[in-house]
């Protein structure tokens, strides 16, 4: 079947829209890597998937895969639709502005049988309270989320930063203070798309202005690990 748009032709296959004619066809289309482009499409795109470590881009994978970008989206949707009306263990999602492999939430305890068995480097209760402090505060300060939480985050910050999941955004300019944000990686564990999908929860923290008496980098630093925090001084 073919088809047309804004003036390009279109061959319409099981394996998506491409170009009429393939990479010759379609003078504008990236170069990657030889006879890519000969590829049927979602079968491609599926053996790509396979191996990120992150989500990938529709532009990256027009890319690699030589076909215009409006293609590659089409096709992840379909195969994202093709594997949740079959049920399959797995979707297909867009998180943190890519697409990757996850496993079906229907089928998390499978997972969990075979992969944690009780092994799993959980966060701790602690990172995880100073964790939502940052993702709702962001940009923030150790210690504004210290004087939101009432105990010294060093160690728990220090922790985050390891693990990727919150990163150095920048210094606060009334006194030169580090400010954290979340990363991408954050977005991609909670399975979010963006910070505006964040559980509504922010109605129940403090306003800014409450801790701002507390919170001018004079809350003192200790050396502590992210299994609990050491008291703030008051």
């Amino acid at each position: 079947m073919s088809g047309a748009a804004g003036g390009e032709a279109y061959d319409v296959t099981e394996a998506g829209a491409r170009p009429r004619g393939g990479a010759d066809g379609d003078p504008g289309a990236p170069a990657g890597a030889p006879g890519v482009d000969g590829l049927e499409l979602k079968p491609a795109l599926e053996a790509v998937l396979m191996v990120v470590d992150e989500p990938a881009t529709e532009e990256h994978l027009a890319r690699v895969l030589q076909r215009p970008r409006r293609a590659v989206a089409l096709a992840l949707r379909e195969l994202a639709e093709d594997y949740t009306r079959q049920g399959r263990g797995f979707d297909l999602r867009l998180v943190a502005g890519g697409w990757r492999f996850y496993s079906r939430a229907a089928y998390a305890d499978a997972v969990e049988s075979f992969v944690l068995d009780g092994q799993q480097a959980r966060l701790t209760q602690a990172a995880l309270e100073t964790l939502a402090v940052v993702a709702y505060r962001q940009p923030v300060s150790r210690s504004r989320v210290s004087a939101v939480r009432g105990v010294n985050c060093d160690g728990v910050m220090r922790t985050l930063l390891q693990r990727g999941l919150v990163e150095e955004a920048g210094t606060e300019p009334e006194t030169g203070a580090i400010l954290y944000r979340t990363t991408n990686y954050f977005l991609e564990r909670m399975g979010l798309r963006g910070l505006d999908e964040l559980p509504e929860l922010a109605p129940f923290l403090p306003e800014a202005e409450a801790v701002e008496g507390d919170s001018p980098e004079g809350i003192p630093s200790f050396d502590v690990d992210d299994s609990g925090d050491s008291q703030t001084d008051h």
